[in-house]
């Protein structure tokens, strides 16, 4: 394996990309993804109102994007992403599916989150005269936070993984370099290196989200 003759400047460019792409795909999913898992918590069964109807809609929607592979969502969203994004090749292509992929599989992650509490607090505000909505974002969320966090490092870990598959279609990143010249061009070094270095970078991504949510813990204890 020659090190020195490979292109590390496109190897970093590449490296940025993978980043770029899991950093605005992981704020977009989080911000969707958070009041969906909300409103299937408020909405299920068992909690402050039955709304049987919006509830089976959310998890219909909920559990059809998160059944679709992610491959074929990539193919089946390129109308849909050209529209949205102007193009369906590189970061700004692989955006939309990665959202479209990683919303619906954190809002299942915050629902987990809020139906793991104690229901004793939920009773408490409503003895206190608090609306369902007050409760769920001034009482449940806080105390769910750990496990929400938790849900973010695991939702970010993943759409490092989508966002090297995406290169299969010329999503830009890591996975692209890995395609194009790890294997179609038979360039195995390249092929070890893209590997080691997403291995790296979710190990990162573990070690400091589980140092955040200890943090976290320990503030709150």
């Amino acid at each position: 394996m020659n090190w020195m003759a490979m292109d590390w400047l496109l190897i970093l460019e590449a490296t940025f990309d993978t980043l770029l792409m899991t950093g605005v795909s992981l704020l977009f999913a989080v911000l969707i993804g958070l009041p969906v898992g909300v409103a299937l918590f408020m909405t299920g069964p068992g909690q402050f109102r039955g709304y049987p109807a919006v509830y089976q809609t959310l998890s219909l929607i909920v559990n059809v994007l998160r059944s679709v592979p992610f491959l074929i969502l990539l193919i089946v969203m390129i109308p849909l992403t050209r529209v949205l994004a102007g193009t369906s090749l590189g970061v700004a292509g692989s955006i939309p599916p990665l959202v479209a992929s990683a919303a619906p599989f954190f809002a299942r992650l915050v629902e987990t989150s809020l139906k793991e509490l104690n229901p004793g607090v939920s009773e408490a505000c409503r003895a206190m005269g608090a609306t369902p909505v007050q409760t769920v974002w001034l009482a449940l969320l806080p105390e769910a936070r750990t496990g929400i966090l938790a849900g973010v490092v695991v939702t970010a870990i993943m759409l490092v993984g989508y966002s090297a598959m995406s290169g299969v279609i010329g999503g830009g990143g890591l996975g692209d370099l890995a395609v194009r010249f790890g294997y179609q061009r038979y360039q195995t070094d390249v092929m070890v290196v893209t590997v080691l270095i997403l291995v790296v970078m979710v190990q990162l991504m573990q070690l400091i989200g589980d140092r955040l949510v200890d943090m976290l813990n320990r503030r709150i204890s």
